[in-house]
């Protein structure tokens, strides 16, 4: 029995480390109850050294190894075993537990113990930073105004727990280069835009991509609607089209008159009359000549439009589709689809039919009303003259793109490809041109670099104490504080997304920035500016994996209600809820609490909610417990389930993970497991076909502890529907289990106020994640000191967003940098420069 509790024990826990006995090797116990209880010591003598010990070694730890009286010299060690306590996840199921009590009672021992007697750095090493897609797009858009789909020009970083800005893994290619030299090209020429462009053609067409249920103007039906960007002022003529479905056999779709209009930013443009009997006569009488005369009308729509984006519709007035009850098609007998018949009216009314060419421009007369040359051209080169506008241009992007002083070098470096833009009597606007493409592709603008003081060294790591090596690493090494302009850098990304702006620049220039009354200022700032809204779409929408609700595909034969409006509804929902929370400086914890979120018409019904009406979005508060919080948003429940099934195990993971901050252990290497209903069997419902996969020994150590949290949430379908009954097995959903901490939970409200036992279990959880997402890397054992003291300030405002915000930026851990770990090849220290 012992050794089968061991092999469990070295399943669930390989690679962790726990408990350790209370003497060090060949050394008499010290008896110390002011820092080792006996009461503590107890309890690690009697659940851990049983596996965990010199002979038995169970997943290669040692327990009586270790001196249990000063654990801050394993501080890495304690720091994972913590970790592993906190989720329960040690001791292993299936061997004996200790009481919750004095699980909760050696965890603060133990965290204090830990913070009081801190021995690691302060803060850790963080590589050069490639700025990632988003990232660029953003400071591009900061930058010249341009804005960039960053989806369709750049490739997709890879991602540590869920972040793309992690700055160890933003490596870069060859090939990778091409892709950012390319886009800055591409970027400069939409940002200085061509005088005189080439008439070029578009096509648009609604297909599948419009959403039937999108706001049109009042009086608009049937209707496609999408924002182009035209080069430069001048005449543009639009042509629409009309297919064969439309028009129907015997011209069908002519015999009532329609109105087509397009509309430009809200006004119309054109109105043109289709259909009705003289149309009808004309096309039946002559044939393809006679449609094409009446398409005639449809083509070459002269409209005169400025550069820059503009909003266009393309639909029909409001009118009905027949003029009588007797040509409407209602299924049954008739040959010529009047009431009975078994074909529908053809109709030319039909949004999926809308297909529109653009063609342009004709007669360009420049580019007047751009909202990306002004930040480019500030200056004119007719008053100033060419030469020095160029520099006063070039000085005025890299002083914006770098974050720091333009020295002279930077300026004749760029001044160089000014003068190849204008090689062959170019224009001067081409000469620009090569100016912001080359610094967009600077490395001053596409990285970020700490730099150490002079003589600072990057240290060997002798690898003793569980020293950390790596990016989320230090060494013993003291660690020295960002300037100001680099601590400008890393506060504006951290918030925006993007470069400093003229503000924080110009404070992290005059050396004010690290003054405390300053930084916190900024810090306020910024978060009441729109642009903080990043902190959703870039940090939260990915620390809780609903930022791609496309990952998941509904079985559209199990769920016929799925739709991808409905899919862009949670996209919606889980944006505007946590903004709302988030950035209007509530309590972290409304994110598992909240009876408010934000609902249209189509999500009201999906929920079954009532008394919600048309396609806008707006609060709503919620009578249904069960739909509280982040438990009940239709992108988590999605994102955590299979296309055509729930998943109890991905739904409980993602509680431990996201909610918790214990992420259990990962599944073995090649396990299979296969939870389809057996054929000629009798369906059973999830709950049933998971507990005979549990049965297994070696999978039951995780699934005991990661399940529970799952089925608790198995009312919920795929979609997010509530159910009561399974629809496979016919027997009623059992969403009751029991916790590894002996709590029992029937359904989300239990597991939410399991969640919320400790206080500071969520708000940590979200604190570990902001500071690995406003440093750029790992968190390592050092930084947990500075994670707890964050919460324990927080918890005296109730947890309110900001107040972690300001914690993060506070800690040393964001504004000091340890210097690099050096591999120790020649027995010597090496020069970090």
């Amino acid at each position: 029995m012992k050794r089968l509790i061991c092999a469990s024990a070295f399943v669930a826990l390989i690679a962790t480390l726990a408990f350790f006995e209370t003497r060090a090797v060949g050394q008499t116990p010290v008896s110390s109850p002011a820092t080792a209880p006996d009461p503590h010591r107890a309890m690690v003598t009697r659940y851990c050294v049983g596996c965990h010990n010199a002979r038995a070694k169970v997943g290669g730890l040692a327990l009586d190894s270790l001196n249990l009286q000063t654990p801050a010299n394993d501080a890495a060690t304690w720091e994972k075993a913590l970790r592993k306590l906190r989720g329960h996840l040690m001791p292993p199921p299936g061997s004996p537990q200790p009481p919750q009590k004095d699980v909760d009672s050696f965890v603060a021992w133990m965290e204090n113990t830990l913070d009081t007697n801190a021995k690691g750095p302060k803060a850790g090493y963080v590589p050069i930073q490639r700025l990632n897609r988003t990232e660029y797009a953003s400071a591009v858009k900061a930058l010249i105004g341009v804005d960039v789909n960053e989806k369709e020009i750049l490739p997709q970083d890879i991602q540590v727990e869920g972040f793309d800005n992690i700055a160890e893994s933003l490596t870069t290619s060859p090939a990778f280069l091409d892709q950012y030299i390319s886009a800055a090209r591409l970027l400069a020429k939409a940002g200085v835009g061509d005088m005189r462009p080439p008439i070029s053609s578009w096509s648009y067409k609604a297909g599948g991509n419009q959403d039937p249920e999108m706001p049109f103007p009042p009086g608009i039906r049937a209707a496609m609607a999408f924002t182009h960007n035209f080069p430069a002022d001048g005449e543009y003529r639009f042509s629409t089209a009309f297919d064969d479905q439309s028009i129907g056999l015997y011209n069908r779709g002519l015999q009532n008159r329609t109105t087509q209009v397009i509309l430009i930013d809200g006004k119309v443009v054109f109105k043109g009359d289709i259909g009705g009997a003289e149309d009808l006569r004309l096309a039946n009488v002559k044939g393809t000549d006679g449609w094409a005369q009446i398409l005639e009308r449809f083509q070459k729509i002269p409209v005169k439009l400025t550069a820059g984006p503009h909003t266009i519709i393309l639909g029909f007035t409001e009118r009905s589709h027949v003029e009588s009850e007797d040509n409407v098609g209602t299924g049954g007998g008739g040959a010529f689809g009047g009431r009975g018949t078994g074909a529908p009216m053809a109709n030319l009314a039909n949004p999926q039919n809308n297909a529109i060419e653009i063609k342009g421009p004709y007669n360009p007369t420049g580019i007047t009303d751009s909202k990306t040359r002004p930040m480019i051209f500030v200056c004119d080169p007719k008053a100033i003259g060419e030469l020095p506008c160029a520099k006063q241009i070039a000085q005025n992007l890299a002083h914006r793109a770098y974050s720091r002083p333009v020295t002279e070098a930077d300026l004749a470096y760029l001044m160089r490809f000014y003068n190849e833009g204008r090689l062959d009597n170019q224009p001067f606007d081409k000469g620009v041109e090569q100016i912001v493409a080359a610094v967009l592709a600077s490395p001053d603008f596409l990285y970020r670099a700490i730099d150490p003081p002079a003589g600072a060294l990057a240290v060997k790591s002798s690898g003793a104490g569980g020293e950390q090596t790596g990016a989320g690493g230090a060494s013993a090494a003291p660690a020295f504080a960002l300037d100001d302009l680099a601590l400008a850098s890393r506060l504006s990304f951290f918030l925006w997304n993007q470069g400093p702006d003229d503000v924080l620049l110009g404070l992290a220039e005059r050396g004010a920035l690290h003054d405390p009354r300053s930084l916190d200022a900024q810090v306020d700032r910024m978060l009441a500016d729109p642009r903080a809204e990043t902190l959703v779409t870039s940090f939260a929408l990915k620390w809780l994996n609903v930022d791609d609700l496309t990952a998941v595909v509904p079985d559209a034969q199990i769920f016929p209600e799925f739709s991808d409006g409905l899919r862009t509804d949670f996209a919606s929902e889980i944006e505007l809820f946590l903004k709302s929370v988030l950035l209007d400086n509530h309590d972290v914890r409304e994110l598992l609490t909240s009876d408010q979120t934000f609902l249209d018409e189509r999500l009201a019904r999906h929920y079954g909610v009532t008394g919600i009406h048309g396609p806008q979005f707006r609060r709503v508060k919620l009578d249904d417990p069960a739909r509280f919080g982040l438990l009940g948003k239709g992108a988590v429940l999605l994102r955590t389930s299979y296309g055509d099934r729930t998943s109890p195990v991905l739904r409980g993971a993602w509680v431990l993970d996201k909610l918790m901050g214990t992420p259990p252990t990962p599944p073995p290497p090649n396990v299979v497991v296969d939870l389809t209903q057996k054929a000629g069997e009798k369906p059973k419902t999830l709950r049933a076909r998971l507990e005979r996969h549990r049965t297994d020994a070696v999978c039951s150590g995780c699934h005991s502890v990661i399940d529970p949290y799952g089925l608790a949430l198995e009312n919920f379908t795929v979609t997010g529907q509530w159910r009561t009954v399974d629809r496979e097995a016919h027997e009623p959903i059992d969403a009751g289990s029991t916790l590894v901490t002996g709590t029992p939970v029937n359904g989300p409200v239990a597991l939410r106020n399991a969640l919320l036992a400790r206080p500071d279990q969520f708000p940590q959880a979200v604190t570990e994640k902001l500071m690995m997402y406003a440093i750029g890397r790992k968190l390592a054992y050092h930084d947990m000191t500075q994670v707890r003291a964050i919460v324990q300030a927080a918890a005296k405002h109730d947890y309110r967003f900001a107040e972690i915000v300001h914690g993060v930026v506070r800690s040393d851990a964001f504004r000091e940098q340890a210097p690099p770990v050096a591999p120790n090849t020649a027995g010597q220290t090496v020069a970090s420069n």
